[in-house]
């Protein structure tokens, strides 16, 4: 006891305290940086257009965001697991046909109204559990299982409708963009609400604690007694049924359903949880990263349509930013070899 307390500046609790202090000061300046960063950036665009503070305005980057944030919502608990899912678009996809073949429509006489949801979440959450049960059982990287059961999704609507866009009329799902609760329309509320949902899974259930623990080093995972497999697979279900919503929320936002309706969606995800801070590394983020991230690229995007950029400009932008976000994310001074 006297050795460690004869030389507290080097061992001892007082002289621990500046190495804490030194730590705790970064760690906490990178978790707020993209908070940071969306504040700066919605300034910065009011500063030069004022239309930027309109309410309507967020009303609409509200709405644009809505689709996104519940497709990287899904997409985020995969990337926390060190994995990645492409196929968001397919899945997207055959949710929304199926949802707008079963209501009223202008090719068939369905009219089964809104409890067609609960198929488009079944279909999405279906072909997630694909994606998990390929991926584990057959070992193949995530990457491509996720990239081949999207073009088989994508196909697969493809086919169904022959390649034609079908055009929904149900006055109750076309509701959900059109009714407004508080200045938002429900598409945004039931957006929210699965932001809520993911939060409460990430910080609430085992699965998130799991998802955490896988990222962070599979192998220790497995000796403390996690279940990898399951767990993997739950989490590509589970990432299914939220593009499932978004597949609804599609349908409900653009009055039709095709094979293409949520192209450019993935980039666009990915983009959002990457800026939120979650490491495609894995181990860390969740999913109020994801909506901060969700809410840069957004807010990016309009400020650029705001003020005057070029389409083909904007996708350069939102390009870069992912390469920017990438590289203040990683912690390279670790990695000796970057695959």
């Amino acid at each position: 006891m006297n050795r460690l307390t004869a030389a507290p500046g080097r061992g001892g609790v007082h002289g621990s305290t500046p190495g804490v202090h030194a730590l705790v000061a970064p760690q906490t300046l990178r978790r707020l940086a993209p908070l940071i960063v969306l504040i700066v950036l919605g300034l910065a665009i009011g500063a030069v257009n004022r239309d930027f503070f309109d309410p309507m305005n967020f009303a609409r980057i509200a709405v644009a965001a809505a689709i996104p944030l519940t497709i990287a919502l899904g997409g985020t608990y995969v990337i926390q697991l060190g994995s990645i899912d492409l196929s968001a678009e397919g899945i997207v996809a055959v949710a929304a046909i199926a949802v707008s073949m079963l209501v009223e429509n202008s090719i068939n006489d369905n009219h089964f109204g809104l409890w067609t949801v609960g198929v488009a979440v079944a279909a999405g959450l279906a072909l997630g559990l694909a994606n998990g049960v390929l991926h584990v059982l057959l070992r193949i990287p995530s990457f491509i299982t996720t990239l081949a059961v999207g073009f088989i999704a994508t196909g697969i609507g493809t086919a169904w409708l022959s390649g034609n866009t079908i055009r929904v009329t149900d006055s109750g799902l076309r509701g959900l963009a059109i009714t407004r609760y508080l200045g938002l329309p429900l598409t945004v509320w039931i957006a929210i609400a699965c932001l809520v949902v993911a939060w409460a899974v990430s910080r609430h259930t085992l699965l998130g604690r799991h998802v955490l623990a896988i990222g962070g080093g599979e192998e220790l995972a497995r000796l403390n007694g996690v279940r990898v497999r399951q767990v993997r697979i739950a989490v590509f279900a589970l990432a299914g049924a939220f593009y499932g919503v978004a597949g609804v929320l599609a349908v409900a936002q653009y009055g039709q359903g095709h094979a293409l309706i949520a192209n450019g969606q993935l980039f666009v995800a990915i983009t959002a949880i990457v800026v939120g801070g979650t490491s495609l590394a894995g181990g860390n983020g969740g999913p109020l990263n994801t909506l901060v991230g969700t809410l840069i690229v957004v807010v990016l995007a309009n400020g650029m349509v705001l003020l005057g950029v070029p389409p083909y400009v904007q996708q350069g932008i939102q390009g870069a930013l992912i390469i920017l976000a990438v590289t203040l994310a990683l912690n390279r001074s670790r990695k000796h070899i970057v695959k």
